[in-house]
């Protein structure tokens, strides 16, 4: 191929993908060539070429006189379309589908959550019985806007023991956290917003941004929190909208905000527009509790949210926000506008099984059960030459480096080949810094196979 027909290929190729992204909607004028020529230092015949070419082929309409325009109608929304290319395997939907839908025999350490048997069963199982008796509205009808007020209510004192102060009526009741993100995603965003996440975080942040069609920007990630510098930076030069993040137990690294850090970061928030999400998901897995940014900051910018999903269970969905009165009024209106009323089952079973007598228990094993398989791991990953980037204090993950010149999605995929799914670290990295990192979920990593597929695979590679 000439070079000429590489920089036109180019430039058609960035039209299609902002075309694909919703960046450019239908009928929106395209940049002229000129400046299309500039922001991609190329010369302006090549420019004319390829927006000749885009609109033989209908992607594209010229008006002349006027320029340049995007065709419709809209081609579906394709999450994989957005950004830059990826191999699929170290996609965030990937990992995602790939946990979701094998099958038990696979073995998942680069999944999410814990083991079936290591869930609340017994109290799930109580919680059922009772609901099974409930009265008929609480079997068939929908909830209030904010939801289960005995929930709430048991939510404002247990976000209280973390310093946050909440009362019931700032708190609504979601279907998960992920639809809580959502939710506040759609009432603080319009496309074309700046959010910053951390570099690395939870891959489906990245996922669930690009649904709302922002831009995202990646603030390198320390053992004590995101890098403080970098964060200022980004708030002078890209006037984010939004933050989210975890100050509990980070996902995927396992560290812990300190509070020099958290300080430091909402005086930052104080003099933009910014808003943070935290999303405390794993508090249950703490073993004393970190610092919480909504504490510090009496839930005046940060919006707190959570769900259950990792310690009760997953296939029963429910999530909770925590903000201002007046947001919660504005995201209740967006609930009911997006998906009505949400249901009083699994809440009501959720309250249940929280206060039933065997769940403090419960987590109190599962938290001795995940120390001693951090050990246990460690020691495994060393034996291969996989090292933690630090050792986390609690919870179920670890962000290890592979030995030098190993790359994770290579290995990814030479794994899955023997039935072991992994989580490249570029899953989880907006600025693909991360290939030689792996996040490994300790409660999913008791088999002896992991560990020998893996030694191969390194090995081979």
């Amino acid at each position: 191929m000439r070079r000429n027909d590489t920089r036109i290929n180019a430039v058609m190729a960035d039209i299609r993908s902002r075309i694909a992204s919703r960046t450019y909607q239908p009928g929106a004028r395209l940049p002229s060539v000129r400046a299309q020529a500039r922001a991609m230092q190329l010369s302006v015949s090549t420019v004319v070429e390829a927006y000749e070419r885009l609109a033989a082929e209908g992607v594209i309409v010229s008006r002349p006189g006027s320029g340049f325009y995007a065709a419709g109608p809209v081609a579906p929304l394709a999450l994989t379309e957005i950004g830059p290319k990826l191999e699929r395997e170290v996609d965030p939907l990937w990992v995602s589908r790939q946990s979701l839908e094998t099958d038990a025999s696979v073995l998942k350490p680069g999944c999410g959550w814990l083991p079936a048997a290591w869930m609340y069963e017994a109290g799930m199982r109580r919680a059922l019985r009772a609901a099974a008796r409930a009265d008929t509205l609480e079997l068939t009808d929908y909830a209030t806007p904010l939801g289960h007020v005995a929930l709430r209510q048991f939510l404002s004192r247990r976000m209280a023991t973390t310093g946050i102060e909440a009362a019931p009526e700032q708190i609504m009741l979601a279907d998960s956290g992920t639809q809580a993100i959502d939710l506040i995603c759609r009432f603080l965003l319009e496309p074309g917003d700046t959010v910053l996440v951390d570099d690395p975080c939870y891959f489906n942040f990245h996922a669930l941004l690009k649904a709302h069609r922002v831009q995202i920007v990646g603030v390198p990630y320390t053992a004590n929190g995101p890098d403080v510098d970098m964060f200022e930076a980004a708030l002078r030069e890209h006037a984010p909208r939004l933050y989210i993040t975890n100050s509990g137990i980070h996902n995927p690294t396992g560290a812990v905000l300190s509070p020099v850090v958290a300080h430091r970061l909402l005086k930052l928030a104080d003099s933009s527009d910014l808003v943070i999400i935290e999303d405390d998901i794993f508090t249950d897995f703490e073993i004393s509790p970190a610092p919480r940014l909504a504490a510090f900051d009496g839930l005046s910018r940060v919006i707190h949210i959570g769900s259950f999903s990792k310690t009760i269970s997953a296939s029963l969905r429910c999530g909770y926000i925590a903000a201002r009165i007046d947001w919660i009024e504005s995201l209740a209106d967006l609930k009911i506008a997006t998906a009505f009323g949400g249901g009083r089952l699994a809440a009501d079973i959720v309250l249940t099984a929280l206060t039933d007598s065997g769940y403090r228990k419960h987590m109190e094993t599962i938290r001795l059960r995940l120390a001693e398989q951090m050990e246990k791991t460690v020691s495994r990953l060393k034996a291969i030459g996989i090292k933690p980037w630090l050792m986390p204090q609690a919870g179920m993950f670890l962000w290890c480096r592979l030995p030098e010149g190993m790359d994770a999605a290579t290995l990814a995929r030479s794994c899955l080949k023997e039935d072991v799914v992994l989580a490249p670290g570029n899953a989880f990295s907006q600025s693909l810094s991360a290939s030689d990192f792996l996040r490994f979920n300790v409660a999913q990593s008791t088999d002896n196979r992991v560990f020998n597929v893996l030694a191969r695979a390194l090995s081979e590679q």
